[in-house]
């Protein structure tokens, strides 16, 4: 795959004098002006000396962005720099590529990398295959291919990259100031890289399986399949994992199943991994590692692994024990759960940690799926909420006492999870908080008239924490916030202090005087917090009559107590509803904004007489009682209410899926690669797959089965999620997944409904329903020619803050000209049509 042209005779020239002097040398010496290289006798290539331009566009998080060099990129336009060259701003100024080189620890740090990119040449006498390790970048192209990043610096990402004979291009993106690249040997063609492990802890007195995950490398050009993990030895029985399929020139986290009966005492085991292949009806060992589990007491602290509903990768959650017997149990007689998210580089396992173990409940820490994930809000949500359902059925806990907390980031998570679903909570304890990617990150929030920013204004609606506020009424609230916080700025508590003292009866504010952002485990086990939450328990749905309820997406939260917004009017505009129950009267009486359907919940009331609904000033007819579901509805249509008992079909937009694009990315979602296209657009969709598999994995602990068109089968799969890669005449899956519309996407042109946008420079994100699924959707990642496709390699749809609506068309000159080079975006209506729904055009 090429995304931009060869270097230029010079860089030629150059590779080849390389080459002659390392033969005679016995290791390969780079002598171009900057972007040099030196592979070591041993085989290794450590990237010192580079090219580098200082930062070229706007790229906060937002779901357009500037830059010029990755215009020229996308273009096809792209050649190799050389020291002095320029590169030309939008508003006419220059930016010039620079030498730069990597000090002694082998980290090159510069002013031009907080956001600019640097540029290595390595020469190789033939082709051949190494790993790259690199840390501090967001992406690397390898000789036009993009490959994930490493932003946050772990140890983890080590990727197979193909070296051609002669000259090669890197050019990193980087964001954070400084990076460290090295190129080394892979040790095999396939093996295990137990640097990204996650395991879990074997629990005494649980004789069961249970999940854990490591890398495998694949750094041969075929793609790997039939292989098979046994984990087991150290007394431990031997368990046997089918391995899924791992794509070339790759890495993918896979899952294994370990563990057993364990001796009555802690310990550590040391389990044998082996991965093989079944050839010929015969194994073959292709490589093996040793990690180190641990067995725990059910009452020490421990980490749980489990399967994610998400996309099939082992994730983990800690536990912090509740102390037995509990002196304060629940009236129910059931201990109290206490869920709480960590902050930013902070693993789950060290929050569980920083609390005491309570005699009234249990401490769990989900993981947001990477120490830095989604800031809890996207996939770190859903995380979150997933691990709170396995909690609540593990433990057998008390639903009226489940209590939310969490510090920094985790604040952040608080604000975010507690507004998304107000009933699951009895309260909540925030502790440096920051409230919004609006307020704390400078996130992109499109303020203006433009109607096209508008629409991306309005997909960006479930980050906005202030909108959701009144769903705090559902719970206690008490802030904690250190008055000299350096990280999270105390004005970000005082702001919501001050927004929820305007209504709220149940606010405590508490601002540490002196403390900083963290001052040790009382900043989150804060003894005055937990007097807060045992005085507090959520009432059952026969205690309450009043509902107040936002909601900003009933896809994300559709329910509070007995009342559901089902579907809204305009789509991510925030919708709103209060409901008083009369119980004696039997009457319901609500007042909605943006609500095109109400449902109400009866199994809180007793079967008897009729109930009658006056909703926005309308009263309905009786309605009998029971109803064959246990839930009316009421839907508006032309200004007016109807009622109906009957369930809405699940082929229009609902709670079990609304869009918008992101949605795509769950139930265990299918990379499908187009292969029918031309050379050039078949190696993008391959290596974009690739590409997004690989971040996916990076961010958010992930596995994505990745495969190829002409090797899909819909059937084989009838109710995951599948992201298309490519345009209808380039991927064989688009007729049977997508069909004729609303939204079809060709070669040179992209039509949405009745119009059509011409161009083969133009890229395309959508989402429709999965023919046949209740609950999957179809994302289509894609482009109307290769300069459309290379457009959407950089699109940030991984990165939590960054939203995009149902649909959205983008032209080239985004990159030079931001939100102006939206060409199209929008929502389509409930029935998943263009016509019914909310569209915005640039002419």
């Amino acid at each position: 795959m090429a995304a931009y042209p060869a270097p230029g005779g010079n860089q030629v020239v150059r590779a080849r004098r390389s080459i002659l002097i390392g033969l005679l040398l016995g290791c390969f010496v780079d002598l171009p002006a900057g972007g040099g290289a030196v592979l070591a006798a041993e085989g290794e290539i450590a990237l010192t000396d580079a090219l580098v331009v200082r930062a070229l566009g706007r790229s906060r998080r937002s779901p357009v962005h500037t830059d010029p060099v990755e215009a020229r990129i996308v273009a096809g336009t792209w050649s190799a720099p050389t020291e002095g060259d320029t590169v030309t701003m939008p508003d006419g100024s220059a930016r010039t590529w620079e030498t730069a080189s990597a000090g002694d620890d082998g980290w090159l740090n510069h002013r031009a990398l907080r956001g600019g990119y640097a540029y290595f040449s390595v020469q190789s006498a033939s082709e051949r295959v190494m790993m790259l390790d690199a840390r501090g970048h967001g992406l690397v192209y390898v000789n036009g291919e993009p490959r994930t990043g490493n932003p946050y610096r772990t140890g983890f990402v080590r990727l197979p990259v193909r070296l051609h004979a002669g000259s090669n291009d890197l050019l990193f993106v980087v964001r954070r100031g400084g990076l460290r690249a090295t190129l080394t040997e892979p040790r095999k063609p396939v093996m295990i890289d137990t640097a990204d492990r996650t395991l879990p802890d074997l629990i005494i007195g649980d004789d069961w399986g249970v999940p854990g995950a490591v890398v495998v490398v694949n750094a041969s050009a075929r793609r790997l399949e039939g292989l098979l993990m046994t984990a087991g030895g150290d007394g431990l029985p031997t368990r046997e994992t089918a391995v899924p399929a791992i794509g070339p020139m790759t890495v993918r986290k896979v899952p294994f199943w370990c563990g057993g009966a364990v001796p009555p005492e802690p310990r550590t085991f040391a389990v044998k991994l082996r991965l093989e292949r079944l050839r010929d009806g015969r194994r073959e060992l292709l490589d093996e590692a040793t990690v180190s589990l641990r067995s725990r007491r059910p009452t020490d602290r421990h980490r749980r692994t489990f399967i994610s509903e998400i996309d099939g990768s082992v994730q983990y959650y800690a536990v912090t024990p509740m102390k037995r017997p509990g002196s304060e149990p629940s009236p129910a007689g059931r201990p109290a759960l206490f869920l709480t998210l960590h902050g930013a580089g902070v693993e789950a396992s060290g929050q569980a940690a920083a609390y005491g173990h309570k005699d009234w409940g249990h401490i769990v820490a989900p993981t947001n799926r990477r120490p830095y994930g989604f800031d809890w809000e996207d996939w770190g949500r859903l995380d979150a909420m997933e691990v709170l359902d396995l909690v609540e059925r593990r433990y057998a806990t008390d639903p009226q006492r489940t209590y939310l907390t969490g510090h920094s980031m985790g604040g952040h998570g608080v604000w975010h999870v507690g507004a998304m679903f107000p009933d699951r909570f009895a309260a909540i304890g925030p502790s440096a908080g920051w409230v919004s990617f609006f307020s704390y990150t400078g996130a992109a929030r499109y303020e203006g008239t433009d109607p096209v920013e508008a629409i991306l204004r309005r997909a960006t609606s479930p980050s906005d924490t202030v909108a959701l506020a009144r769903n705090y009424l559902h719970h206690g609230v008490y802030i904690l916030h250190g008055e000299k916080d350096d990280n999270v700025p105390v004005e970000q508590g005082r702001s919501m202090n001050e927004t929820l003292g305007a209504f709220h009866p149940d606010l405590v504010y508490h601002e540490e005087a002196g403390a900083g952002h963290w001052w040790g485990n009382r900043c989150v086990d804060w003894p005055a917090m937990f007097e807060f939450f045992a005085a507090r328990t959520a009432p059952g749905g026969e205690a309450i009559d009043h509902v107040e309820f936002v909601t900003p997406n009933p896809g994300i939260s559709a329910w509070s107590h007995w009342v559901g917004i089902e579907a809204q009017l305009a789509p991510l505009v925030p919708s709103r509803v209060v409901v008083d129950l009369d119980r004696g009267r039997r009457r319901f009486e609500a007042t909605t904004e943006n609500v095109a359907v109400l449902a109400l919940r009866l199994d809180h009331l007793a079967a008897g007489e009729p109930i009658a609904v006056t909703i926005d000033g309308q009263t309905t007819d009786q309605i009998a009682w029971p109803a064959p579901t246990g839930v009316i509805r009421l839907v508006r249509a032309g200004g007016e209410w109807t009622v109906s008992a009957e369930p809405r079909s699940l082929d229009l937009k609902g709670p079990h899926r609304y869009g918008p694009f992101k949605d795509a990315f769950r139930h265990r979602m299918i990379f499908v690669y187009g292969t029918q296209g031309t050379a050039e657009e078949n190696d993008w969709a391959r290596g974009k797959a690739r590409y997004d598999a690989e971040t996916f994995w990076y961010r958010g602990n992930g596995t994505v089965d990745v495969i190829a068109d002409r090797d899909f089968t819909p059937g084989s799969v009838p109710d995951r999620s599948i992201i298309l890669y490519g345009n209808r005449d380039t991927n064989a899956a688009w007729d049977e997944l997508i069909g004729p519309g609303p939204v079809v996407v060709s070669s040179g042109s992209i039509r949405i409904g009745e119009r059509e946008i011409t161009g083969s420079d133009l890229a395309c994100l959508f989402i429709r329903p999965r023919p046949g699924s209740e609950r999957a959707g179809v994302g289509v990642v894609g482009g109307s020619g290769p300069a459309g496709m290379r457009l959407t390699t950089r699109l940030p749809y991984f990165v939590s803050g960054v939203a995009y609506p149902d649909c959205i068309v983008i032209g080239p000159e985004m990159l030079t000209r931001g939100t102006e080079g939206v060409r199209a975006a929008g929502f389509f209506g409930l029935d998943w049509s263009v016509e019914t729904g909310d569209f915005a055009w640039r002419e």
